[in-house]
């Protein structure tokens, strides 16, 4: 594929010959197991259950509908459904014939979309039709319009004109041996790039990271052994399974590579979820720290029965150690850490670890070959115990964003060195981290770009200046402020400014939640605006205002 930085081949090779690259596709990895526990539930999604045969069966006749649609291999298609069994079978679907999935999440909207077809150079796009009031038929149109390029338009549900129904594209009056036989010779290679996940975002939209069928199945094989996946495994799905925590590391991907259950859930309250555990038995939850906050300070959990848990993941962001502790005292589980990048390297902390790295750490890299160092501004490499910024390299860690040399140059070190952007200290393989390098707000796992949404900001009228910072917050650890200087005579408020950004069709976990004006924004001598000194500023604003 054009654009994609392969891995050096003395690399591949060595990844081969140690067996960490199977030579499995997503698909092949599915149907290995699908052959093992046929009649296993392989996903529940409220009254649904699939079995993997099922699974397999009906994502190959969706695959056939996709092929037939003219869609081939290598061909881009962004997916963009909410969790449900559709998303696994479009996913699945689009794995059996090597088309690539672009993995939108379902708050993204028009800005964003736009520029994942762009980049991508995407045929085809799949939405579901209204979900909580938003009909993404109608956006799909405009990008239909707006991109000649685009084949078609799949519906989850009800179809807009001029768009088809995944259900009309499935390939139902074929014997399965016959949808077989007409896929066979559409099968990709496992060094294809099989999924396009997205970056944080640290520039003024996200870079497309391409995954391998090779390198995605060791990452979800490495995270789930890390978790402890076997058969019995009883997976939840709350999170998008469009981001790469929830989809591979370890989540739905590692879930089919053990052979075990995912569960879906359309609602994050104690009550949905906690009921769910106890209907399903569910050992694994991956979480983020406003879910995890929200669960320990409810009663729901304690009228349950949640003998069957195990483990709470959290990822995303860090979660204190309190709240670490208070998760085994109160739901009696383990909790893990799940600290990575969509770009490759997972570290994780092990179930048996001693309570200094379970509740301290950010874990250790999931495999002996993921190569991590900590570097200062310069590139040297620090000693242990001392901070500097995490670069990493390995069998499933990229070696570059898809289409893009600029970037490139500024992500990757000389070797392939990825740097994360992410200052940490490490003791040996331990790694804890310590903040970012880059100007990027964390709002409960959500990255906000700031730089995008301050280009936003200064299409207002009223705006002179403008400075994005994170504020910090008891729920989602970080959330936006803008720091505004406005022009002369002109004046602004909150409700204004959102108003405004939500014309602009950005996704609303970006939009700022506290809005300071002042006369103007403090600068270094070279003009560099100095956000530590606004940060600071705020806290000390914040703290005045807090309750006695």
């Amino acid at each position: 594929m054009d654009g994609f930085v392969p891995w050096p081949d003395e690399l591949a090779e060595r990844y081969r010959r140690l067996g960490l690259w199977e030579g499995l596709t997503i698909g092949a990895m599915v149907e290995r197991t699908a052959k093992r526990l046929p009649d296993k539930v392989a996903v529940v999604s409220g009254e649904q259950r699939l079995r993997y045969a099922e699974l397999v069966e009906r994502s190959r006749r969706l695959a056939l509908g996709f092929a037939r649609a003219g869609l081939a291999r290598g061909e881009r298609v962004v997916l963009q459904l909410p969790n449900s069994v559709d998303f696994v079978l479009a996913y699945l679907a689009l794995q059996w014939i090597g088309a690539v999935p672009v993995m939108a999440l379902r708050p993204h909207r028009q800005a964003e979309v736009r520029h994942f077809i762009r980049a991508s150079g995407a045929v085809a796009y799949i939405v579901p039709d209204v979900v909580s009031g938003f009909d993404f038929r109608e956006m799909a149109a405009q990008m239909q319009r707006e991109f000649p390029a685009l084949r078609w338009v799949a519906v989850a549900g009800e179809a807009g004109e001029g768009q088809r129904t995944l259900a009309s594209m499935t390939e139902a009056a074929l014997p399965i041996a016959d949808v077989e036989a007409a896929l066979a010779p559409l099968a990709p290679n496992p060094g294809d790039v099989c999924t396009m996940l997205l970056s944080g975002g640290t520039t003024s939209l996200n870079k497309l990271i391409p995954r391998t069928h090779d390198d995605y199945v060791l990452n979800a094989r490495a995270c789930g052994a890390v978790a402890d996946l076997a058969e019995d495994a009883v997976f939840m799905a709350i999170l998008p399974l469009g981001h790469n925590y929830n989809l591979a590391s370890p989540g739905m991907l590692a879930t089919f590579h053990a052979g075990g259950t995912m569960v879906l859930t359309k609602g994050t309250t104690p009550e949905e979820v906690f009921a769910l555990v106890e209907r399903e038995r569910v050992t694994l939850i991956a979480a983020v720290v406003p879910l995890i906050t929200a669960w320990l300070n409810s009663d729901v959990p304690a009228r349950h029965d949640l003998s069957s848990l195990r483990v709470v993941q959290n990822g995303g962001a860090r979660l204190a150690p309190e709240l670490r502790r208070r998760l085994r005292e109160q739901l009696h589980c383990t909790p893990q850490e799940v600290y990575g990048t969509a770009e490759g390297l997972i570290n994780m902390t092990r179930l048996t670890d001693p309570d200094d790295r379970l509740l301290e750490s950010s874990g250790a890299p999931v495999l002996d070959e993921d190569e991590i160092r900590v570097v200062d501004d310069e590139g040297r490499e620090v000693p242990d115990g001392e901070t500097g910024e995490l670069v990493t390299r390995g069998p499933y860690t990229i070696r570059g964003y898809y289409d893009a040399p600029e970037k490139n140059r500024e992500a990757f070190l000389p070797g392939g060195w990825y740097r994360m952007g992410d200052i940490v200290r490490k003791q040996g393989r331990t790694v804890y981290t310590e903040g970012r390098r880059k100007d990027l707000i964390n709002r409960g796992g959500e990255k906000i770009s700031c730089d995008e949404v301050e280009n936003l900001i200064f299409a207002h009228p009223a705006v002179k200046a403008v400075a994005l910072v994170a504020m910090p917050d008891p729920v989602f650890g970080e959330k936006a402020c803008a720091f505004v200087v406005p022009k002369d005579g002109q004046t602004l408020d909150l409700p204004g400014l959102v108003a405004f950004l939500r014309q602009q069709q950005i996704a609303s976990f970006k939009l700022p939640e506290r809005l300071e004006l002042v006369t103007a924004l403090p600068q270094s001598p070279v003009g560099k605006i100095l956000k530590r000194e606004l940060r600071e500023r705020l806290i000390a604003t914040m703290q005045t205002q807090a309750p006695t």
